[in-house]
């Protein structure tokens, strides 16, 4: 499944495909969905590989959360399959949302700070909020590095 967000003044609900194959890879045999996410303005468009559309990506579970999280500083992940689905906002501005292949949660782990690091945000005074379960071990890993983890 590949995924990409389009602003809501430039998305062309006719041209979805071409949107999304600009980004990533679409097989001509994907179907490719769009749905709003109207907190950031925006429409994400999602290809499946055969399906109906009717389950959603995980980064749109994400973005859908970020605004309920209370701080400042938003970190959302979800761990899924080998996938990382995360997004980062400061306030009510999206700074961050993207999906990452990792193979274990230590890479996803690698995927979170990388992000943070270059978005230039402290893990020390922020909260991760896990919309999937994690193992305990991971789940203990993580509040090595971040003020707070909590379970969304």
């Amino acid at each position: 499944m590949a995924a990409t967000l389009v602003p809501s003044d430039f998305f062309n609900p006719a041209a979805v495909r071409r949107h999304l194959s600009e980004v990533a890879e679409v097989a001509d045999t994907d179907k490719v969905f769009s749905v709003e996410v109207p907190q950031y303005g925006a429409y994400m468009i999602y290809s499946v590989s055969g399906g109906d559309g009717g389950s959603l990506p995980d980064l749109f579970y994400v973005l859908r959360q970020l605004p309920k999280c209370p701080e400042y500083n938003k970190i959302v992940v979800s761990y899924r399959d080998s996938t990382l689905s995360l997004g980062i906002a400061q306030g009510s501005t999206l700074l961050l949302a993207n999906e990452y292949v990792a193979a274990d949660f230590t890479t996803a782990q690698y995927f979170i700070f990388l992000a943070l690091k270059s978005l230039q945000l402290n893990p020390e005074v922020s909260t991760v909020n896990l919309l999937t379960r994690l193992p305990r071990e991971d789940e203990m890993s993580l509040y090595r590095y971040f003020k707070g983890v909590e379970n969304v």
